[in-house]
């Protein structure tokens, strides 16, 4: 019976320890988040803020690189800023007048975006077409891509393309 009331009460400890560092952690979690915000890439582009649930969303690119062997793709990373969280994917977009488009990653698939820059620009298209002018014209990065068809066409893209989304399943490990 002393074993058992021994046990039992390292158990309790230890739940009530875990209890009480649990705000401890969310504090971190904060002063992380905040540490992030001010180590922000100095060649970090701010492409777009919205006001979300709790907080701001910050869409910013940085590290923009060109290919050696294509100068038509870029390599760049996104800083994705969520009030909790902060991601940051590298990704690729294919700047050609021919076939422009943006190819992003998660967890589960490859997505290709096959773009029409100055054409309609939607809420479901909006942020490939904000990335892809930041990548692919810089000095526009950040502009409301619905106000770059004049600069489309003077760069040479039809506005005619059509947009498609082809997904590439990623295998299961």
């Amino acid at each position: 019976m002393r074993a058992f009331l021994s046990v039992l009460s390292l158990g309790l400890t230890a739940s009530l320890a875990a209890i009480t560092t649990l705000p401890a952690r969310a504090i971190e979690r904060e002063e992380l988040l905040e540490q992030m915000k001010r180590m922000r890439p100095s060649d970090m582009t701010v492409l777009e803020t919205q006001s979300i649930g709790g907080g701001t969303y910050t869409l910013a690119i940085y590290a923009i690189k060109g290919d050696a062997s294509d100068p038509d793709l870029r390599r760049y990373k996104l800083w994705k800023e969520y009030p909790d969280n902060l991601v940051v994917p590298t990704e690729s977009v294919n700047c050609g007048r021919t076939s422009p488009l943006r190819v992003t990653r998660d967890k589960d698939a490859i997505y290709i975006r096959r773009l029409n820059p100055g054409g309609p620009i939607t809420a479901a298209n909006r942020e490939n077409h904000l990335v892809w002018w930041a990548a692919c014209v810089p000095s526009q990065a950040g502009q409301d891509p619905a106000t770059l068809s004049t600069k489309a066409r003077e760069l040479g893209y039809s506005g005619l393309l059509v947009e498609t989304i082809e997904t590439l399943r990623v295998p299961s490990p």
